[in-house]
């Protein structure tokens, strides 16, 4: 439908259920709608205050959404539309015919009482009853931690800047799939389709295609591209551009390589990259949320407004909401909130673990501190474990050499403490940034505290030559 005809076949609803056709604000805000205006905008093409189009805008939405019998907001309009029409063009014209003609020749009031009213009330009641959401495997979300910031970037980069690919990466354990759930249900409305594929045990691409294009062409609304010949990967798209979905894929890294550097995919699922980059570079109206503990190198951190790709590199919790977290996990009070909080980088699961430790030996919350001893609970040392499984030799050489350092390291030194090229360290230094295994300031990197402990404890149970603890910072508590 192009313009013309939406404003047409609007003015032709709202004159079924109110006897009035639209007016010239009522237009402007259809036609600001279509043209992806914001509502300020429109207020000033139409001359007058944005208080006065919301006032619009909310009784017109109210008066389709009663028709169509879905919900339609200023996101959703046209293909809302667009889905009516589809569906129901022949129930439409056959309930209306007696109250105007659908091409424009006549108008007249509409007929109350028409006999048809029962199948159009069935008609709308399945159509609000149709699975346009699939989040049949996303996690629960349970208590859920401040991430103010990081929800309304998230919500600009998606609702506002309409971006077709956005990375949430991060250290396991820091919070990516809460963020990601709690997105979820704030916007969740503002699209067409939403699904949530969990990749923790990922299917082959075929397999995750027919799922989605199954999703997407519910039946009850038909195939937007029933007709056409064309492959399967621009079938996808198709709906892509025709609907507006979200799409999100959990568990990321399960699509990659071990042992090498970060964002390389298994044979088995080459096909997925070519997915991200049709996702990324084609035109579309839908965005896939990509949650893992490295992202595609289909997607850099090099971006700027203009981009539709996006990474968020998701970070602990600050100290109020730590504190709460430790408060609520049965933490008693104590007054080094601020320094347990910073040396355990803020990251939920971690803070988790440890007050589960504290309690269940008995240990006093001095005792998580005493002597700067580190305490590693056995959940945090067997996702760290993980994560170090993953990392290519080149990777590994770097972390032995950061963990010994107890300040910062510039690249210089790095080269100079290593026998690696330096062309693989700086490829090295990005895969670890990446993988949000270092910390980078200006020209230097380190490591957390946690993972300093940790991997220095692994090279002690590898037998290789103990560190100077005192070079470190941290005392050893194997």
């Amino acid at each position: 439908m192009n313009l013309e005809e939406m404003l047409k076949f609007a003015d032709e609803i709202v004159f079924s259920k109110t006897g009035r056709h639209l007016d010239d604000l009522q237009e402007a805000v259809l036609k600001g709608t279509i043209q992806r205006e914001t509502y300020k905008q429109i207020a000033k093409n139409f001359d007058c205050s944005e208080s006065r189009v919301r006032e619009i805008s909310s009784e017109l939405w109210q008066i389709l959404s009663e028709e169509v019998g879905e919900e339609v907001r200023k996101t959703n309009f046209q293909s809302a539309m667009e889905r009516w029409q589809h569906s129901n063009i022949l129930n439409f014209a056959q309930n209306v015919s007696g109250s105007f003609n659908i091409c424009g020749e006549a108008r007249h009031q509409p007929d109350i009482q028409n006999s048809n009213s029962f199948d159009r009330e069935t008609s709308n009641s399945q159509l609000i009853n149709a699975p346009y959401q699939d989040l049949s495997e996303m996690p629960e979300l349970g208590n859920f931690y401040n991430r103010a910031s990081e929800l309304n970037i998230l919500e600009t980069w998606i609702l506002k800047q309409h971006c077709h690919l956005i990375a949430l990466t991060g250290i396991s354990g820091i919070g990516k799939t809460a963020l990601a759930v709690k997105l979820v249900q704030r916007i969740k409305n503002e699209f067409d389709y939403v699904i949530w594929c969990s990749l923790n045990t990922p299917p082959k691409f075929l397999e995750f295609q027919e799922r989605l294009l199954h999703f997407l062409s519910n039946p009850e609304k038909g195939d937007p591209s029933e007709s056409e010949i064309i492959p399967k990967k621009l079938k996808l798209i198709k709906y892509l551009q025709k609907y507006r979905c979200l799409v999100v894929l959990d568990d990321l890294q399960n699509l990659f390589c071990s042992e090498d550097f970060a964002g390389y995919y298994k044979q088995e699922f080459q096909d997925y990259h070519f997915l991200f980059e049709n996702v990324k570079d084609l035109s579309h109206q839908s965005c896939f949320l990509l949650v893992g503990w490295e992202h595609p190198r289909e997607i850099h951190s090099n971006q700027n407004i203009n981009t539709l790709f996006r990474v968020l590199k998701v970070t602990g919790l600050d100290v109020k909401a730590g504190r709460e977290l430790l408060f609520n996990n049965g933490l008693e009070e104590l007054d080094s909130w601020e320094f347990l909080i910073e040396c355990y980088q803020g990251n939920p699961l971690w803070l988790k673990n440890l007050v589960t430790l504290v309690q269940e030996v008995g240990l006093s919350t001095r005792d998580c501190l005493q002597d700067d001893i580190l305490l590693l609970p056995e959940e945090v040392k067997e996702s760290l474990q993980q994560h170090y499984d993953r990392l290519a030799q080149i990777e590994k050489q770097i972390i032995s050499v950061l963990a010994r350092e107890s300040q910062a390291v510039n690249r210089e030194k790095l080269l100079d403490s290593s026998e690696i090229l330096l062309s693989d360290l700086i490829n090295g230094l990005q895969s670890l940034s990446r993988r949000c295994i270092i910390q980078k300031t200006k020209n230097n990197y380190t490591l957390s505290s946690v993972l300093k402990q940790f991997f220095v404890n692994l090279q002690e149970s590898d037998l290789i030559t103990p560190p100077s603890y005192s070079k470190l910072g941290i005392k050893d508590n194997s």
